[in-house]
Order: structure tokens, then sequence, then C-alpha cells
């Protein structure tokens, strides 16, 4: 199996960030990780063991990603403020640096991106803010409104970074058709705290015309052996 790290120094985030890339072709999947999570975390859990068939035949290729994960929503020495303008810039860089990155090594025009915990609020929130980017989003055990991780405080950046905020606002006649055409999933644990949450995201979409697929699990379902099956289960379909 192909595996290698990859790294550059990001004009956007103004440091050195590295990836992982598994897999020899097949759908470009970009791999946000949980919180503090870096570009090893799917590889040292063995996802790519776990997804091996996909990889080995070709049917999936992982961008594992990295964060700036000292900056990240889970880091309270930061501002909130200062936390989602890092936030905006890495989306950028995922958007500008890493994606082109993929496209150039691998020219399957097919884009996933997926997570687990924060790393779903991460690939929900590029997904959506780049719809025409990417063709299916997964989202396990995910959070979509950021301003519970911010004490309620918002600004312009927190709301670009905050799904629930900025997708009731989307008007433009290209970009809601770019969202349709999007394959969107959302999984979570009906005991999970963030179960409402993503029953009233998914509603949220539904309002503006957004087909969406909510997965509700039995129990809280947020831990890797739930993730290792959802990742198998629903990157290549949602059965």
């Amino acid at each position: 199996m192909h595996h290698e790290t990859v790294s550059w120094h990001s004009p956007h985030l103004g440091r050195e960030m590295t990836m992982q890339v598994i897999g020899h072709a097949g759908a470009r999947v970009l791999v946000f990780p949980t919180s503090m999570g870096t570009h090893s975390e799917w590889p040292d859990r063995r996802m790519h063991q776990v997804l091996e068939d996909h990889l080995e035949n070709g049917w999936l290729q992982l961008y594992c990603l990295d964060q700036p994960h000292h900056e990240n929503w889970g880091n309270e020495a930061c501002s909130p403020g200062h936390r989602a303008w890092t936030h905006v810039q890495y989306y950028r860089y995922v958007q500008e640096e890493a994606l082109p990155f993929s496209a150039w090594r691998n020219p399957n025009p097919f884009v996933i991106a997926t997570g687990a915990s924060l790393g779903a609020s991460h690939a929900v929130t590029f997904g959506l803010k780049y719809p025409e980017s990417v063709h299916r989003i997964l989202g396990m055990s995910g959070l979509y409104d950021i301003t519970r991780m911010t004490g309620g405080y918002q600004d312009g950046n927190v709301y670009q970074v905050n799904p629930m905020q900025f997708m009731p606002n989307e008007h433009d006649p290209a970009r809601l058709d770019a969202f349709r055409r999007q394959d969107i999933i959302l999984v979570i644990g009906r005991d999970d705290p963030m179960y409402q949450n993503n029953h009233d995201f998914s509603a949220i979409l539904w309002q503006k015309g957004i087909g969406n697929a909510l997965r509700v699990w039995d129990g809280s379902a947020h831990d890797w052996p739930y993730w290792e099956r959802m990742a198998r289960l629903y990157l290549q379909g949602h059965d």
C-alpha cells in the first residue's frame, strides 16, 4: 500500500504543514483529525487497515491533514476570535494548497471530506464553504454550531466557520445548486450530546432544499470503534 508523508511551509498559516498520503488511486479523501489530533491520527489509529480493501483496490486515496492544533477550538488559552481567524486561514490552506496538491498527485475528480468529532466539524464546514470542490461530506459525531465552543462570542470570522449561522443565509442560486449536488451524510449517536445539533442542522439544510442523510446510531457511538464502522459504511455510499 502506498504511504508517504509530505510537508511544506504554508503561506496561509505561516508554518510547516504536514500530511500523509495513503493509497494510490480513487476518490480523493480529505481527512480532518479530531481535536488536537494531527496528520498521523488516522494512520496511528490504523484506519488505513480498516479501509484496506478500499485503498488496495484504488477506490479511495486518503490525504490525512494536519491542523493548527495549538490554536484549535479546544485550546482556551487562545481567544475565540483568534481561533476563528486561524480557522478561516486553515480552510484557505486546505482549499488553495492541500486540495491542489491532491489534484496534482491524483487526477480523480471526486473529492470527499470527512472526519470524526471536531474533524467532522471541519469536514462539514469546509465542504459547505467550498461546495464546488467537495462532492461528498461525511461528518461522524460532529458539532455544527461553533458558538458552543466560543462561549457565545461571535464576530465575522466565527460566522465564516459556523455552518449553523452561514447556511441559513445562503441564497445564491449557483451555490444552492452546488450544495444540492453534494452527497451530505451526518452520522450521530442518539445519546451523543451533539444529537440535537445534528438533527437541527439537517433540518436547516432540508429547508434550503439541500438533501442530506442523517444517520442515527444507537447509543453514544462517539468513539473509534464506531467511527471505523461508519467510515467503512459511508465513505463510498450511505446504505
